[in-house]
């Protein structure tokens, strides 16, 4: 269980039932009161050897931005929702990319408002409308301290028309499989090869907590995506990523084997990221890597475009093989 080392509060938290529960919960943690949780001042001045520090801190205050984003992937709309940021300290983090050393958990009080918009915008459609609530944090790990995921899907389940998604690298699903999901809940596990999950994604659940969670989500009738991301092409990748592929071939339940789809994506990288991790984890292993990456856009760079052709190639000859009746939304 996270244990923070510090609250930055907003002072208006309070007027909001989360926001007391939050404050009363952790009456013994240091509070600094802030103007504004976009902007704090002594966090962004810090340097980033001190970026794994920051991340034991816990910002709580009120969202104020409710733009639904249009999505084409597995969603109809990216929806800014209960929290921001983590507390683990994926090397890749894209919110590291967005957020430079702002990426660490701020929680939002105002769930309320941000599940009635859902639900409105939901009623008023034609059509069922999946909304991801996930894209900026992880819900599995954000329920572990604020319930918020489990108060969701109770209050969600008898929307007419709505959907939702969220993806996770955290194995602490217990809370959700009693609840009554209607089947409108659509959890999206991420894997990695164990070795790189130990080597770039610090402070997230192992591999076999992972397939464990995956199996007790679709026993408990949650439909259930896979995600192999971000792949990392590291120089023995296709070693790797075959172990992964047979590991989750013989360890996935059939019932996940028979409808669970799969999302491939091929990691990014920025400069940013290059700063931070070169200064915040001085002794792990460097991602970027010049003679496979190129340009993508002011600072970042993707893997140049011959690999990741044998890299779409290798996954959908292997996905065939080993999970030939599942499908695959997309290799990005």
């Amino acid at each position: 269980m996270f244990q923070p080392k510090a609250i930055y509060f907003e002072k208006e938290i309070v007027n909001y039932p989360l926001g007391k529960e939050l404050m009363e919960k952790y009456a013994d943690i240091p509070k600094i009161e802030i103007e504004n949780h976009n902007n704090i001042e002594e966090m962004r001045t810090r340097s980033n050897k001190e970026f794994p520090d920051m991340k034991r801190n816990i910002i709580i205050g009120v969202r104020k931005t409710h733009k639904f984003v249009p999505n084409h992937k597995t969603s109809d709309f990216l929806v800014p929702y209960t929290s921001s940021g983590c507390t683990a300290s994926c090397m890749y983090c894209y919110l590291v990319c967005n957020y430079n050393k702002c990426a660490y958990l701020r929680l939002f009080v105002n769930r309320e408002q941000m599940l009635d918009k859902i639900l409105k915008t939901a009623d008023k459609s034609e059509k069922k409308l999946t909304f991801e609530i996930g894209s900026n944090s992880d819900l599995i790990l954000e329920n572990t301290i604020t319930g918020n995921l489990v108060w969701t899907i109770e209050h969600f389940k008898n929307s007419t028309n709505g959907l939702l998604t969220f993806p996770t690298k955290f194995d602490m699903v217990g809370p959700l499989l009693p609840l009554d999901h209607q089947g409108k809940v659509t959890v999206r596990v991420s894997v990695n090869p164990e070795d790189i999950i130990n080597k770039v994604e610090f402070g997230t659940s192992r591999l076999s907590g992972r397939i464990q969670a995956i199996n007790q989500l679709r026993e408990a009738g949650y439909p259930v995506g896979i995600l192999i991301a971000p792949v990392i092409f590291v120089d023995h990748w296709k070693e790797l990523y075959l172990q992964l592929l047979q590991t989750l071939s013989s360890e996935l339940s059939e019932k996940v084997k028979k409808d669970a789809f799969f999302e491939i994506i091929f990691m990014t990288y920025s400069y940013v990221h290059t700063k931070i991790n070169e200064e915040a984890f001085p002794n792990a292993i460097s991602l970027y890597d010049k003679e496979k990456m190129t340009g993508r856009g002011r600072g970042k760079y993707w893997y140049k475009q011959a690999l990741r052709d044998e890299g779409e190639a290798f996954f959908r000859n292997y996905m065939h093989q080993y999970f030939p009746h599942n499908t695959i939304e997309y290799i990005v």
